[in-house]
Parts: C-alpha cells; structure tokens; sequence
C-alpha cells in the first residue's frame, strides 16, 4: 500500500508539474516570463491549489496593479496569524530590475513545487512573494540593454514608467510601486526579505553572490545571530546543494588581494529599508555571465535555502527579532553614517580567473580580459565591519508642521502613529539650523540629492498652529522616524529634498532703504554694533565692502526670516 502511495504522489507530482510548466522550462531556460504570463500562471495555480492565494496591493506607474502570491501551507492568509501562530514569514520581491528576471522564473518554479510537494513547506514558514515588482520595466523588453549580462533571449528594463530605478526609491517613495511595497511590507511584517537580482562587475566562478543587511542597523542580538549563526547556515546550504556562494562582489577589475567590501545598504535600497525595521534582508545577487539557466537555478537553491535554515532556526530568529525591535524602542543614541572599517575583516574562499592582456578585436588596442584557463582559488580578506558616525540623541518626540503633507502621507504609509495639535499653541522645541550642505550638480534619481549636511541645533520657542503633528519616537517604527528625520541621515527627507523650500530666502531688501533701516536697528542694538565692528577689524575684507555689513546686520536683526535654513522638524523632549 505504502508503495502504491508513494507511487501516486510521484505520478500526482510529474503531471501537475507538467500542467504548470513555465516559459523558461518549454525554452530549456533560455527564455523568461513576460509580466502577463507569470501574473496569469499564478493566477491559474491559484485556482489549482488551497496553498496559493494571489492578491492585488497597490498600483504601479504603469497603470497595473502589484500583485502578491501568498503560500502557507494549511491554506490560512492572514499574516498577523502566521506571527501569533510563531511562523517566519519571508517576502521574496522579483523584478526590482527586470532586465535581471532571474527571480522571475525562479519563484515561479519554487511556488509550483512547494504545491506540487515536489520540496515541502514547513509548518513554521509563511511565503509571500512579488511576482513583478517594476511592471513598466518588465513590459519594456528588449534584448540589448544588459550587455554585460549572458541571457535570456528577451527581459526588461532597468527603469520604470517614470524611468527610476525602484531599488533607490524605498524611503523617498516617487514611485506608486514604492508606496504599494511599503502597503505590502507592514501588512506582512517579515521577518526575512529576499531580493532577487543578477549582479555586475568582475568575472568570478561563483554563479551566486549575496548581499546582507548591515550587521550594525539589526541591534547586537539579531546582527550578532545574523553574522554568527544565520549567514554561515546559508553559505553552507548553498555549498550542499552545489552552488558555491560568496559574498557580493563589488569591484570590476580590482585584484581580490586588496579584499572585498561589504555593500553599504543605506535605506534607499531594500535590504537597507527593510533593517529600519529590524527584518533581516538579502540580496541575491547571480553572476551576470553565467547562463540564465544556471542563474535561475542558483536563485531557485537560494530561496529554498533560506526557507529551510529559516525554519530550523525559526525559534531562534523569532527571539531576537523581538530583542531587537525592543532594543530599538530602547536605544538612545543613533548613528546617522557609517563607514567601513579597513582594521577589521573577515577571511573568506574567493574563486576568481586570473586578468591578463590582449589586443582587442574592437579597437586593437590592448584590453583587460579573465583568463577562464587560469581559475584560482584564494582567501581574501572580506571588510564587513563599520564604524559609526554622526550620532545623535533620540528625542521624545518631532513636531512637523501639517504643511509639509508629503513627509506626512509617507510617515503614515510606514505605519507612524501621529497626533495632531488641538490648538495653537508656543513649544519649547529644539530647532536645526542648516549651516552647510551640498547638493549634486547633476540630478540623481529626479532629486539633487543633499550631502555632507552641518547643522546646530538651537532652543527655541515656536508657534505651532492646531492640526500640526507630533511623532512620538517611542513606537515600533522608531529607527525608521529617527533617521528619515534627522537631516544628517544618509536617505533622510532632507536628503531627498522633501525641504528644500526652506533653504531658498523669501523676503529681502533694497539697500538704500535697508541702509536706514540698519542704522536704527544698530542705534538699538550695541551688541550687534560691538559684533559688527569686531568683524570689521578681523576681516579686511568684509571692513571694505557696505554690501556684506549691511547683509550681516540685515541677519542678525528682528528683519530677517527666522524660518529661513531652519529645518521645519523639530525636537520636543
């Protein structure tokens, strides 16, 4: 009987999996799904099995809507069960660049054979996954835009229908896609987030590389477990099932002797999104000359891997989770930088091709190429270790005023409890003053973006008008407040440009009447008077030139806007 059983779920498995065959298996992997076929072979399996629901959240820039499949194995779809019901749950996002599709066609072949039973679903795991991230790119195939990529014959492209890159668009949120992924990631709450991408730079032998979270923005506990326990797990399954994996190689031609670096994840990027809220991300990341059929199996061993360690582990990774969303509720001082630490590193099994040098076909001029005939293994120094920088103290509370709506809306879309003002009302609050910043000449993802952003901070008593908000930092999105709006974060608002309005000075003056003006103003002021001669005598310059001292005394009077360089988020403690 047992035989005839196990018989029956062979044969059950060959012809669903034959049923379900997919545009990369009838091509031999030569071939990826277009956006309607895997949104309508979903749609099918979903009718086929209990174990599949398929859902719409949000829209995207290309008029489509962002569909998820949701996999668990009693057939139950509510993510606040699978998290009192102690399931890990892990969000795997496909198509963030669908010029890299391998995610595509892997998740595809991974939800049919978790129904198929073909690999089993623990009970302890819940699985949710975006079929197709960046719609409009994915609608925009061709097969020239990757040209340093081996396959497949078709794919999309790197940019959406607004021609942005989604995996820098997490916290500034100009995209409808990026609105619908937070709506997706807070309403499942993960525990781990997969990415999957195709990578580019050096030739190396490993298919698959991978990128994780920074250890540091996950709290000691989870960081430490991540680092220690988790992350090797992985390695190790990966190595089991034949694909031997390494850390994401960031460099192109670079000798690995020097080492390899750790990917900085500010929140711009997923993994980096996904930390501030203490999920652990992964990034994927295939090696771009291999063959697509090597890719898409690679990423397919990747994702069944991290749901097998996850689910051994599941215990464990629960746990400290909860340690570090507590911790965060707890923590003090914030660093709003980082950077890498070249004292401290890791040893890791790099295997790489020797670079030599021939004339090339092209111009006949000598070009760098990897020998494939000279492969080496090495061990090679690996820098994930980073310091922290410009750290800052933790408020009770900011106080944003409701005309800064947009902040608003995306605070409120990352589930940040708020209130508003009954009455108007003077604070005593702690104001920034932005003394310096630069911006990029050129514009980068539809912003110029600022940097190297130098601020005092200053106590002041402000008129806040009733419906202002106050943001209380004592909530379970406490690092996602903190460093979205303090403006020396990496991807803060001001980064983004959220407040640039403030930088730019409204009001002025001409200077034959501001000259009479001035004169009053110093007549009533002798502390001003004595400040403005002492800078005559410093400054030669300045002592020649009436335009400069009348801007100096037009600065420091009751005049001069006091909204103006004052950053309009401020602190109440």
């Amino acid at each position: 009987m047992r035989k005839l059983t196990l018989a029956a779920i062979t044969l059950s498995i060959f012809y669903f999996s034959k049923a379900q065959q997919c545009r990369f298996e009838k091509s031999d992997g030569k071939e990826s799904a277009t956006y309607f076929e895997a949104i309508n072979w979903y749609r099918n399996l979903d009718k086929l099995s209990t174990q599949v629901l398929i859902k719409e959240m949000g829209m995207s820039d290309a008029g489509y809507p962002i569909h998820l499949v949701l996999v668990s194995k009693d057939g139950k779809f509510d993510p606040v069960q699978w998290h009192k019901q102690k399931k890990v749950v892990i969000l795997v996002n496909n198509g963030i660049h669908p010029g890299e599709p391998d995610g595509i066609d892997a998740s595809m072949l991974f939800v049919r054979d978790l129904v198929s039973k073909k690999i089993i679903q623990p009970d302890n795991i819940a699985l949710a996954f975006i079929p197709v991230y960046n719609i409009g790119g994915c609608l925009n195939r061709n097969s020239f835009s990757r040209a340093n990529q081996n396959g497949p014959l078709e794919y999309g492209f790197r940019g959406n229908s607004q021609n942005l890159d989604l995996n820098r668009d997490f916290t500034k949120c100009d995209s409808k896609e990026a609105k619908s992924f937070a709506l997706i990631f807070h309403w499942l709450d993960p525990d781990i987030l997969i990415d999957n991408h195709v990578s580019d730079g050096a030739d190396y032998q490993h298919t698959m590389t991978m990128l994780t979270t920074q250890y540091d923005k996950l709290g000691p506990v989870l960081g430490t477990w991540l680092k220690a326990k988790f992350e090797p797990q992985l390695y190790a399954g990966m190595m089991d099932k034949k694909w031997e994996m390494v850390p994401y190689v960031n460099f192109e031609t670079a000798s690995p002797d020097k080492g390899m670096e750790m990917f900085y994840d500010p929140p711009r990027y997923s993994s980096g999104y996904a930390a501030l809220f203490q999920s652990i991300g992964f990034v994927p990341e295939t090696h771009m000359l291999k063959p697509f059929k090597d890719r898409v199996l690679s990423t397919y061993a990747f994702m069944q891997t991290v749901m097998e360690k996850a689910s051994a582990n599941a215990r464990e990774l629960i746990v400290s989770r909860n340690n570090a969303k507590s911790k965060a509720l707890k923590q003090y001082w914030w660093p709003m930088t980082w950077k890498g630490d070249s004292t401290k590193f890791s040893m890791i099994t790099f295997k790489g091709y020797e670079q030599t040098y021939k004339a090339s076909d092209a111009t006949g001029l000598q070009r760098m190429y990897y020998d494939h005939g000279k492969p080496f293994t090495k061990q090679v120094r690996f820098f994930n270790v980073f310091t922290p920088g410009d750290i800052v103290s933790s408020p009770d509370a900011y106080l944003i005023p409701q005309g800064w709506h947009e902040v608003i809306d995306l605070l409120k879309l990352n589930n940040v409890n708020m209130a508003p003002l009954k009455n108007d009302t003077i604070i005593d609050v702690g104001a920034y003053h932005i003394d310096d910043y630069k911006s990029l000449l050129r514009p980068y993802e539809k912003h110029h973006k600022n940097s190297g952003v130098k601020v005092t901070l200053l106590k002041q008593k402000i008129r806040f008008l009733k419906g202002d908000m106050i943001v209380p930092t004592n909530q379970p999105s406490k690092r996602y407040i903190i460093e979205m709006m303090e403006p020396t974060g990496d991807d803060s608002f001001f980064a983004w440009n959220f407040f640039d309005a403030i930088l730019q000075q409204k009001e002025g003056y001409s200077e034959y009447r501001w000259d009479d003006l001035a004169a009053q103003v110093l007549r009533k002021d002798t502390v001003l008077k004595k400040k403005l001669e002492e800078k005559k005598i410093t400054d030669p310059k300045f002592a020649t030139n009436s335009a400069a001292q009348l801007d100096f005394i037009y600065r420091n009077s009751p005049y001069y806007e006091p909204g103006h360089n004052r950053y309009p988020v401020y602190r109440i403690n």
